[in-house]
């Protein structure tokens, strides 16, 4: 009989592997480091992949409240250089099967599908042991549990991956700094006009623009920057008009209709340094143990991460229930399938920034998106 699941995070992939396992009715407890579901925002738009993250809902059995959250339009893109020059225009007809939804609105409807109990908030996970083959877990409250089943989805820093792998995530070289825009059709009419109804990347070599429409006017921007951590580390954020107009500096002569996305934000500059793992990480079979999402396979952000998270939570749960008599084998079935898959998209991550922000920017992400289109069916 499968013993009840231990997991760590009640992120996406964490909440869907509960939710899979709740279906299955195989018992399962989320211990989760925020105090609420409600303790911070859970940041802005996803575009769900129809071969991933809508595969994990409708395992889940959440595929048509998933469809009630899509914010019509979402999918379109455009691609502008520094002076503002539309390069391409991609209107979104409903056929891209990456629909936009709001993260925190998805992972609502994940919490609200499972019972209040299953999910333990306010609970850090500070270390964690393995002793007589049963994982011993400690909370930042000195709280403590024991488990024969343990699941890491706590992230990039995971305090579970230890168990099975020294691997650490390094930085890559390119930093965001996010930024809002809100009211933005009434307030900054200019920069609305430039993001357009989607996504906007307006990149050079070495650094970009890239933003997003979200619901109620709100323009939510990323500025990307290939600087060394030392760079990074010079700029005080807390300075909130020394760092943005350190910042700024970096697109001096880019057109106004961009470099309000800095100037004129709501919002302090908050930074974004990108880590990952290797792209082929991967570890022995671990008894009780196993990884997912960022915890397993860290990388650029390039539109998967959270619908990879998804998918490792829905495809565990499928292999834990498939075999409940046998965990060890459902892990290592598990693992050998998101090993392939990861390092897949994680190759995938690098190249897709390397499009953006390469001395081929922002021509060589206009001949992609122009090779999606002619290979689209």
């Amino acid at each position: 009989m499968t013993p009840s699941v231990t997991i760590i995070g009640a992120g996406l992939g964490g909440l869907t592997l509960a939710r899979v396992l709740h279906v299955h009715g195989i018992p399962a407890t989320v211990y989760e480091a925020e105090a609420s579901a409600m303790a911070r925002t859970q940041g802005g738009m996803l575009d769900i992949h129809d071969d991933s993250g809508q595969l994990a809902l409708k395992v889940a059995g959440l595929f048509d409240e998933f469809r009630g959250l899509i914010h019509e339009g979402g999918q379109a893109s455009r691609v502008l250089d520094r002076n503002g020059r539309v390069l391409l225009d991609e209107p979104d007809d409903g056929t891209g099967g990456r629909p936009e939804v709001p993260r925190g609105a998805l992972r609502n409807i994940l919490l609200e599908s499972l019972p209040p109990e299953m999910i333990q908030w306010g609970k850090k996970l500070a270390r964690v042991v393995t002793r007589g083959g049963r994982h011993e877990l400690t909370f930042a409250d000195e709280s403590s549990v024991s488990t024969q089943l343990l699941v890491g989805a706590d992230g990039a820093w995971s305090k579970v991956r230890p168990l099975v792998s020294d691997a650490t995530p390094e930085y890559v070289g390119t930093s965001f700094i996010e930024t809002y825009l809100r009211d933005a059709d009434q307030r900054h009419a200019a920069a609305a006009a430039a993001v357009g109804g989607g996504a906007l990347f307006a990149n050079a070599p070495g650094k970009g623009i890239f933003a997003h429409r979200e619901p109620d006017g709100v323009l939510h921007a990323y500025l990307a920057l290939n600087r060394s951590a030392e760079w990074i580390a010079a700029i005080d954020f807390a300075d909130i008009p020394a760092a943005t107009a350190r910042i700024a500096a970096e697109f001096d002569g880019w057109a106004p209709d961009l470099t309000a996305l800095i100037t004129d934000a709501d919002t302090p500059p908050v930074l974004r340094m990108l880590h990952a793992l290797p792209n082929d990480h991967r570890w022995d079979r671990v008894a009780g143990v196993t990884l997912l999402g960022d915890a397993a396979h860290l990388m650029p952000p390039a539109g998967d991460g959270a619908n990879l998270a998804m998918l490792d939570g829905a495809e565990l749960g499928k292999a834990i229930a498939a075999r409940p008599d046998d965990s060890e084998a459902a892990l290592a079935a598990y693992e050998d399938a998101m090993f392939a898959r990861s390092q897949s998209a994680a190759v995938g991550a690098h190249q897709i920034l390397e499009l953006c922000l390469g001395e081929h920017a922002p021509f060589s992400l206009v001949e992609f998106f122009t090779g999606m289109r002619e290979r689209s069916p």
